[in-house]
């Protein structure tokens, strides 16, 4: 792939304007060499301004996401999107959420631009795990964790029951879920049924991938290690 269509591709600009940073002289190798469009060079050594190139297609991170922004890439108000550079918006193949959480959900959310990873954590062949934390109107009655557990819980204009969840009490009005599947509004519709509201909702783990102690807006890429932690035993998380 020639240089210019591998650095629009990442969303620094079209080819025409990507083709004006070679003129210019904006393009370098890591001692600051200028390099040429036709240049032969490892990905890992090419500068923009000095800085190191956006990592190549496969580019997965995790954000997480603060109350009030939609994972959406046009919206009325804050999108997902406004928290990352502006050129990942850009990017060829698109960077993608894997998944949503709703405006009034915070924490863990992943982005990737490599639709086969995407296909297979949101596939429910691959049963990827994911643990929320809620704050609820109401004290926990105490039959919730069986009734969670049960896998007969039905929801309101469902179908078929839901698989069997667990759940973890923190204190009287709040809870930790463990969820292997990932209906609409899921959470908010389990404690609904039991007659309870959620106040506050966070995801904080996609299989064994922690959200840890990033900051809301804050995001970071991952290593291949990370991606594997995603396919983990979500019951390995605070073993």
């Amino acid at each position: 792939m020639r240089l210019v269509r591998l650095i629009a591709n990442l969303g620094y600009g079209s080819r025409k304007e990507v083709a004006w940073m070679f003129r210019e002289g904006r393009v370098t190798d890591p001692q600051g060499e200028v390099l040429y469009a036709d240049d032969k060079v490892e990905h890992e050594q090419i500068r923009i301004d000095g800085e190191p190139l956006d990592p190549p297609v496969g580019l997965t991170l995790m954000m997480n996401k603060p109350l009030g922004v939609t994972c959406s890439r046009k919206d009325p108000g804050r999108v997902v999107y406004d928290l990352l550079p502006v050129r990942y918006r850009m990017r060829s193949p698109a960077l993608s959420t894997v998944g949503r959480l709703d405006r009034d959900t915070s924490g863990l959310l992943l982005f990737t631009d490599d639709g086969a990873l995407l296909h297979r954590i949101i596939s429910p062949r691959a049963n990827v795990g994911k643990i929320y934390e809620a704050t609820l109107a109401q004290d926990l009655q105490g039959s919730e964790q069986a009734l969670f557990a049960s896998g007969t819980l039905m929801l309101e204009s469902e179908t078929t029951p839901l698989l069997p969840a667990g759940l973890e009490v923190l204190a009287a009005r709040q809870a930790r879920l463990h969820l292997s599947e990932g209906r609409y509004h899921q959470v908010r519709r389990m404690f609904a049924a039991t007659g309870n509201h959620v106040e506050t909702l966070q995801r904080t783990a996609v299989g064994a991938l922690e959200l840890g102690g990033l900051e809301p807006g804050a995001w970071r890429l991952l290593e291949a290690d990370d991606v594997a932690k995603i396919f983990e035993d979500f019951r390995s998380v605070n073993a």
